[in-house]
């Protein structure tokens, strides 16, 4: 849903779209698991949302709210959505002790096998590029874009729950930038520095968690103040 939703909108505004997913997550923990989200990180989740829309509403040029666009949008929405229960799922499947690695194998085989059956029912033909340069991606995209990310993320949303973890779909399209400035030649700007400044303390918020104050024991047992 999210890459098809490019064809109609920009990568930007698929971008913030699919960045809704932190909310979604909210919505659904809630519902699911009864998890209320406290009020920093709401709070958190607001400025990330607020960094992501300084960051790239510059970048959408001659946005018109075209058929093409509501379609696009609703699309990466969509893609959000379903991408926001599958977090419920894994968070579920943990909460029963199954093993992240084995259970994230399975559901991506399950996954490939109902994209090659739409594939086939679209009539497309499978290709292969025996190219050092597309099996190296491949290879790559397989490996940390696929085991090692979704190990990590899965790991972090079991530990941290969905309604906190979601905030890394922030801080997808702030990397992608900081990597465009690295090896793409993007010039930092204003918008940049303050978006993604907003983007991190936003991230603060979300994961900082609230400390107490140590209670003062004696040999009397222990005195609140």
């Amino acid at each position: 849903m999210a890459y098809h939703a490019q064809i109609y909108i920009t990568s930007a505004l698929a971008a913030i779209t699919f960045s809704m997913m932190i909310w979604i997550n909210i919505v659904l923990s809630r519902i699911f698991f009864g998890t209320r989200a406290g009020k920093r990180v709401l709070f958190g989740a607001l400025l990330g949302i607020v960094g992501i829309l300084v960051l790239f509403v510059p970048r959408i040029e001659n946005l018109s709210l075209t058929d093409d666009v509501l379609y696009g949008s609703f699309l990466a929405l969509l893609g959000a959505t379903m991408a926001s229960f599958g977090n419920m799922v894994s968070q579920g499947a943990q909460k029963r002790a199954l093993p992240v690695m084995q259970s994230n194998a399975w559901s991506m085989l399950y996954g490939a096998g109902l994209t090659a059956a739409i594939a086939l029912y679209q009539g497309q033909t499978f290709n292969f590029d025996a190219t050092f340069t597309y099996i190296a991606s491949l290879g790559y995209l397989a490996l940390f874009g696929s085991v090692i990310a979704f190990w990590a993320y899965l790991t972090l949303l079991g530990r941290i729950g969905a309604h906190k973890a979601g905030y890394a779909t922030v801080m997808f399209p702030v990397v992608a930038l900081f990597l465009s400035t690295l090896f793409e030649g993007l010039k930092l700007d204003l918008p940049i520095v303050l978006g993604t400044i907003l983007v991190l303390i936003g991230n603060v918020f979300v994961l900082e968690r609230k400390t107490r104050l140590p209670v003062e024991t004696t040999h009397e047992g222990p005195q609140s103040h």
